[in-house]
């Protein structure tokens, strides 16, 4: 069993996790920088370790400041939340070099599938169904092109090292995807040091479903349902739901026996989530596996009762899972809206000290946030401030919930995203659940639309 973990990210994920080692009565530590000296983690925790100034790089990103916290006090093993360095190959096998265990899964399976090249040829041999796309990276505009005349437009192109919707270019046709090629590579450079690229066929009218897994020591690896994250700005999530707004009984059994063949043929360890694209058809394709716990993990813990960090410190012990496979019920609709410090209708960060705050509460809410009055946001990280989840019987009164809560949030100080958020839920077109990837940018260019033609000319 684990006897002592380092908690090696910030903000909402670590207090997640330190409420998970409290439960367990699992002794813990909080890393932080110099820009997180007032957190609220470093502020809750017995135990605090400063690995240096606020920017990332030299702090939640330096492998050997995050070992050296861990021996110097003691711990045993290492929980890397998400982002930083929880997908991080070469950190888990530090880890394990300095008789760390990481909670996670293993080195080998994070290379796997840490490319997402590598990773479609993987679900692929799994028995996965994939988009049309070239099998590795495209080392040239002239490869590139060559491949998307084979694929057919339109086409996009992906970072190989990616994610969070970086090193991503749509191309309708060659003029586009020639426009796109040089700006993705070099943006995925910039973001993952790789400008690996490939090239894969673009599918209109989606919807983004991923699938929670777990696997164990044992060889165990269960499926908790889908969750629907269709609403997503730049690629990134702003409303997930779970279960999936219109996924079918059936369709939600081929999901999750393909999820756990996926998983199973990695022998995956711990907690990660397997993401495909949906079509109204009820075909589904995988798109990318993700090797940690997700910012989103939340809702599924609401609709079935599994405290999933739990898992994951459990099974990192070696500890068998809690749960069969039949044991897995899906009880109500579950829908998490993520408040982000963000300005505008193009979602611009912000910054600021938070004045005034007041946080949603009653039957079915639940809220994880690092927040609290007074505290001013750190320039080096994230814009996320808190993630709403509401939890009610059906998807009607889970949007009527979330509704309330939302009204008595209020956050003074800095710009964020409620506003957006209480719309979306007032929206028509999101509530009869006709909600596909292109969301945010299609109600966005309907407004200015709108707003450049008055009603009735």
């Amino acid at each position: 069993m684990v006897k002592k973990l380092l908690i090696a990210n910030r903000g909402e994920i670590a207090l997640r996790i330190m409420r998970a080692c409290r439960d367990l009565d699992l002794p813990f530590v909080v890393v932080y920088s110099e820009a997180d000296r007032d957190s609220l983690p470093v502020r809750l925790s017995d135990e605090t370790v400063c690995i240096g100034p606020g920017p990332s790089s030299k702090s939640y990103l330096l492998v050997p400041n995050i070992i050296s916290a861990a021996l110097i006090t003691g711990c045993d093993a290492v929980h890397p939340g998400y982002g930083f360095l929880s997908e991080d190959r070469y950190f888990a096998e530090i880890c394990g070099q300095y008789n760390l265990t990481f909670v996670g899964p293993t080195a080998e399976s994070i290379a796997r599938v840490g490319n997402k090249a590598e990773a479609r040829r993987e679900m692929a041999a799994a028995g996965l169904p994939i988009l049309p796309g070239t099998d590795g990276p495209v080392p040239s505009l002239d490869e590139a092109l060559n491949a998307a005349r084979e694929i057919g437009y339109p086409v996009i192109l992906k970072a190989a090292a990616g994610g969070g919707g970086r090193g991503m270019y749509k191309a309708e046709n060659e003029r586009e995807l020639t426009q796109g090629y040089n700006p993705a590579r070099l943006e995925a450079r910039a973001s993952f040091d790789n400008d690996e690229i490939y090239v894969e066929r673009y599918l209109d009218r989606c919807r983004h479903v991923e699938v929670q897994v777990l696997g164990d020591q044992y060889g165990t690896v269960v499926h908790l349902a889908e969750r629907e994250c269709s609403i997503q700005r730049r690629h990134q999530k702003l409303i997930e739901e779970a279960p999936g707004t219109s996924i079918s009984a059936e369709l939600r059994r081929r999901l999750g026996e393909a999820a756990t063949a996926g998983a199973s043929a990695l022998r995956f360890l711990n907690a990660g989530t397997l993401e495909f694209l949906v079509d109204d058809n009820g075909n589904f394709y995988f798109m990318e596996m993700n090797t940690r716990v997700q910012v989103e993990h939340g809702i599924t813990e609401l609709v079935t009762g599994i405290d999933i960090v739990k898992e994951q410190i459990c099974i990192a012990s070696g500890v068998p899972l809690s749960f069969s496979q039949s044991d897995v019920r899906v009880q109500g609709h579950s829908i998490e809206c993520r408040v982000n410090a963000e300005t505008g209708p193009d979602f611009r960060p912000a910054t600021g000290t938070i004045r005034e705050l007041l946080l949603p509460g009653g039957p079915g809410v639940r809220v994880d946030t690092h927040l609290y009055a007074g505290y001013t946001l750190p320039s080096h990280y994230d814009s996320l401030l808190a993630k709403i989840m509401v939890l009610a019987p059906t998807r009607a009164e889970a949007i009527a919930r979330m509704q309330r809560a939302l009204q008595e949030t209020q956050i003074e100080g800095v710009s964020t995203t409620l506003p957006f958020l209480q719309e979306v839920m007032k929206d028509p077109v999101y509530r009869s659940g006709d909600v596909y990837t292109d969301y945010v940018a299609r109600r966005h260019n309907e407004e200015s639309q709108t707003t450049r033609t008055p009603l009735g000319v």
